[in-house]
């Protein structure tokens, strides 16, 4: 019996000499027989709602993937034997005749093709005759950062790599294509050596190849496909394959295995729901040997360029070369990259940028010419590509991302290209529902475009997994990219690295202590696939994930649509204003769904050794409107957490675990609370500093008019911001922006200032008073106290705790810059965030994909007709225009901003800042006595009810400040010394279960 549980000896049980019937009685139990039965939790992910079974196929009583009912001619995975007539089909079809894995034992005879009939026989290097510039010489070389880099090359055999062979491609060089050479292959290897490649620095610039090398129509040819699917397995360029170290001209493939130098692509016509369902196979898991993924890593993308992209596949690439290095680790070292697949998915095909999609090309795993918009009459919505490359990035910089093929880990790539923009959620749903459930990994780990993880980041999120089986999520440090100019130029930078570095020492380890982070960014985060699976009744973390994509939805339902009842069984539940709000955070309900799943005791960890560098919004314009999106989703997300709390009692936590994370929901109520009162607040103080300078027993004369001064500017300010608000996008009125924050930025100096000079005054005046100093008399003048405490509390916690973290820099680099721009995070981003509450719109409406690619029409016998591009020339000059895209900088992308407009939306945005409003003024009057308030007391005692109220409120706000910060500072403490301890403890190796 097969270890795969298959009979035989072949992987999934494959008899090539059974009979059709057997064959069909043994599917069922055979196909998808490589699940690791080691795995203590079965994978349960149907979903009632959804109306579809995420359950594997070897569970599906009813399925039969031989006789689909979706089609009845459709080709089986397996396929069975058939008749060929020599006359009447192609060399093609005679390839395609073979059975899937190819297993020399038992190979067919009938099978054995003659060298001149197959197409495969014949060497893929391209022949050169006067064809214009070559373009074959290497890449340029990597370029080491640092010396770790140096030591993962010691460890690593990169001669040694081999590629798994499997027998299935739909596409191959026609012979007729071929152009012919005078010379033999080491003569034109010499000539190609003396060639410049494109890439290479202080060459002559780029002149395209002459116009006799055209690109003719495509040539039609008659496909195989898998279970009824189009599947393409096409031949890599020879202009990259000959890049690669190991590449032998003359020999077939160049001597690379079959995983090197073909390309795949499947053209999906269901959407990810029904993707597992409906039978669709990837490439790793269709070798004869399918691989354990133990390392999904994901990134979105929408229109990002090659720049961006670039980063994050520099850093995803370096770390999978760490991962290969580690020789001594039971579960890395040789041959770790056949664990890992780096899947793509980008967010509609008209919206995705060229020059990402060039850089793709240039890696190999995106081909032009290939993409069908419909297969025998149904729409594609996704296409997929998958390649093993082998191709680095060496550098991104000057707004050129460089490649090279100079000591580089194979990659297994898959490019998911989404035919209609339809938000990040779908792209999520497209790795979780359906490469997810194929691939079925351990960890998954979710990057953006844009966002590079350090050299052993992923290892590192990984390893949290490992330590600890209990966790679902972790998440790393995420750090703002900075250029030093812009510390003086662009403080608005500086000012954002502040607040994050202050995040990720105090607010992240203190939630990671009681087990339960607020939110793991969907820009660098990984989760444990397990845990995201819903139960047996279709409930679960990730159905509340996905049902944001819903609820977001416009426009009439497709009946023709796969997913059609799925869709409209969720868009029954009302899609209020929200509900909309909250999943703009969406990551933040899932990670409260994780920590709260029934009878599940999953946590969440924050780890510090992991680190992601990421650009920040350098325009004023783009920071407010990102903003307004974090402010608005966490705001009702947490909302959604506070009164969804108790839910934490149907968990497995153990007692003490859920008094803790009752603590912690506690503590977010009181920051929700202030966060509701800070612009009150903060008038407030302002109000009290300004007026008490005016005072004139502090002997500063201009404080009078300095005080009416300010005040009618900050007026001015706040109804201005509402106005712009309500009324403008801020791309429009970035310059009123701009004006707006600089103002506040000074009256926060002139606070800084008020605050300063009264400290100075009382100690003058203890001093004058008294004869002795002491600290207790220092602490009982209440005006002193106030400020000393509240200034303490804040400032010099953030300074003690990044020093006890060894990352003290920020503090001198951008503390400033933070400070200043504090009171436009109050008053600026909160009141455009709370005035839009209604703009819930993804920019998606009406997205039904670009021009027609063409379509692939399916046959009676099975396989499709289509046409794809076949010579040689066709396929190499597709490759090197594709690289001619990347090879200069491109200007910055123009912006599209997309305008939103709902009744229903604008009048609930109005109730809300009415009732903001209102609740801010009423605080605001009941401590100055304003507003007729002071009606009600005598003009005997106003001055002193007045005094009074002033210095309680100012009581209760500031020693407020103190609780939070001493609350997140021994929470960052307590974590270092639990950080500290497991490193002490071994390994529990908790993703084997």
């Amino acid at each position: 019996m097969s270890s795969y549980g298959g009979g035989g000896n072949h992987p999934y049980g494959y008899n090539p000499n059974a009979t059709n019937r057997q064959r069909q009685s043994d599917d069922d139990s055979s196909y998808f027989a490589f699940h690791d039965n080691n795995r203590s939790t079965t994978r349960l992910a149907a979903d009632s709602n959804y109306g579809r079974s995420n359950t594997r196929l070897a569970e599906d009583t009813n399925y039969d993937p031989a006789h689909r009912t979706t089609s009845g001619n459709s080709t089986n995975f397996l396929q069975p034997e058939r008749t060929y007539n020599r006359s009447d089909h192609s060399i093609i079809d005679d390839y395609y005749s073979r059975p899937i894995f190819d297993t020399n034992q038992q190979q067919d005879p009938r099978y054995q093709s003659h060298p001149q009939d197959n197409p495969f026989d014949q060497s893929y290097e391209m022949q050169y005759a006067n064809a214009g510039p070559n373009y074959n010489q290497s890449f340029v070389p990597n370029v080491y950062d640092d010396n770790e880099e140096r030591e993962f090359d010691e460890r690593i055999q990169y001669d040694k790599f081999k590629g798994d062979h499997y027998d299935l491609a739909a596409v191959s060089y026609d012979d007729e294509a071929t152009i012919p050479s005078s010379g033999t292959v080491q003569e034109e290897q010499k000539e190609l050596d003396e060639e410049q490649g494109p890439f290479e620095e202080g060459v002559a610039p780029y002149v395209p190849p002459p116009a006799a090398v055209e690109v003719r129509e495509k040539k039609p040819i008659r496909a195989s496909g898998i279970n009824g699917h189009l599947v393409l397995d096409c031949p890599v360029a020879s202009e990259l394959l000959s890049k690669f170290p190991d590449y032998r001209y003359g020999q077939k493939d160049g001597g690379l295995s079959r995983e090197f130098a073909f390309m795949r692509y499947t053209a999906v016509t269901c959407g990810p729901s029904n993707f597992y369902r409906d039978a669709y196979i990837l490439r790793p898991v269709h070798y004869p040997v399918p691989r354990q993924t133990e390392l999904m890593i994901v990134i979105t993308m929408y229109n990002e360029d090659d720049i961006l992209l670039g980063r994050t596949l520099k850093g995803v690439f370096k770390n999978i070369k760490h991962l290969e290095s580690k020789s001594k680790s039971s579960v890395w070292g040789k041959d770790s990259w056949k664990k890992i697949v780096v899947c793509i998915v980008s967010d509609g095909r008209t919206k995705i940028n060229e020059r990402a999609q060039a850089l793709l090309a240039g890696l190999g795993v995106y081909q032009e010419g290939l993409a069908k918009s419909m297969v025998d009459d149904k729409k594609v919505q996704a296409h997929m590509y998958e390649y093993t490359t082998r191709v680095g990035i060496s550098d991104v910089r000057d707004g050129v991302v460089k490649l090279t093929t100079n000591k580089i880990v194979p990659v297994q790539m898959l490019f998911c290209l989404k035919e209609a923009n339809a938000k990040k959620i779908n792209s999520h749903r497209w790795c979780f529902q359906a490469i997810g459930q194929v691939l079925d990994p351990k960890i998954v780990i979710l990057l953006d475009a844009g966002t590079q993880p350090s050299g052993k980041s992923l290892y590192k999120l990984w390893k949290e997994f490992d330590r600890d089986h209990q966790v679902a999520g972790a998440c790393g440090e995420i750090t703002a990219g900075l250029k030093k100019t812009q510390m003086i130029t662009n403080p608005l930078v500086y000012g954002q690295n502040f607040e994050y570095k202050i995040s990720n020492i105090l607010d992240k380890p203190t939630e990671s202590v009681f087990g339960f982070i607020s939110v793991l960014p969907g820009a660098f985060s990984a989760y444990r696939f397990v845990a995201l699976q819903n139960d047996v009744n279709g409930k679960g973390p990730l159905e509340k994930y996905f049902k944001g994509e819903f609820l977001h939805g416009s426009g009439e339902l497709d009946p023709n649509d796969d997913e059609y009842e799925m869709k409209r069984s969720m868009l029954k539940e009302e899609a209020g204003i929200f509900t909309s709000n909250m999943y703009l955070a969406e990551d933040r309900i899932l990670c409260f769904e994780l920590v709260a799943k029934r009878g599940c005791n999953w946590l969440l960890r924050y780890c510090k050794s992991a680190s992601a560098e990421t650009d920040v919004p350098e325009g004023m314009a783009e920071f407010i409107l990102q903003r307004r999106r974090w402010l608005n989703g966490s705001f009702f997300a947490a909302i959604y957490a506070l009164a969804k709390f108790p839910y934490v009692w149907r968990s497995s936590h153990s007692f003490l675990r859920k008094i803790f994370l009752h603590i912690e929901f506690m503590y977010q109520l009181v920051s929700l609370i202030v966060s509701w009162f800070s612009i009150g607040s903060y008038f407030l103080v302002f109000r009290i500093l300004t007026t008490s300078l005016a005072d004139p027993a502090l002997n500063f004369a201009p404080g009078n008019i300095l005080s009416v001064v300010f005040l009618w500017l900050y007026l001015a300010s706040i109804v201005t911001t509402f106005v712009l608000s309500f009324g403008n996008k801020p791309k429009g009125t970035e310059k009123f922006y701009i004006v707006i924050v600089i103002f506040f930025a000074i009256l926060m100096g002139y606070m800084i200032f008020a605050a300063l000079f009264m400290a100075i005054h009382a100690i003058k005046e203890l001093y004058r008073t008294q004869t002795q100093l002491t600290l207790t008399l220092f602490l009982q003048n209440a005006e002193f106290r106030n400020l000393v405490v509240a200034t303490a509390s804040t400032y010099a916690l953030y300074f003690l705790a990044s020093f006890l973290y060894f990352e003290p820099w920020h503090m001198f680099t951008s503390f400033a810059q933070y400070i200043l721009l504090s009171p436009s995070y109050v008053n600026v981003l909160n009141i455009y965030a709370f005035c839009n509450i209604d703009d819930v719109s993804w920019g998606t409406k009406g997205d039904t994909g670009g021009p027609s690619l063409g379509e692939a029409k399916l046959r009676e016998d099975g396989t499709f007709d289509v046409s794809v591009p076949v010579r040689k020339e066709e396929i190499n000059q597709s490759y090197l225009n594709q690289l001619e895209k990347i090879r200069d900088a491109a200007p910055p992308p123009e912006k599209h901003i997309e305008k939103s407009n709902e009744d229903y939306y604008a009048f609930i945005r109005s109730m809300t800042v009415l009732l903001w409003m209102v609740s801010n003024f009423v605080i605001i009057a009941v401590v100055l006595e304003t507003g007729g308030f002071n009606q009600f007391e005598s003009v005997e005692t106003l001055a002193a009810v007045k005094s009074a109220r002033a210095k309680v409120f100012l009581t209760v706000i500031l020693w407020t400040v103190v609780f939070m910060a001493a609350f997140r500072f021994i929470g960052c403490v307590t974590y270092l010394i639990f950080r500290l301890g497991s490193r002490m403890k071994r390994s529990e190796h908790a993703t084997k279960i």
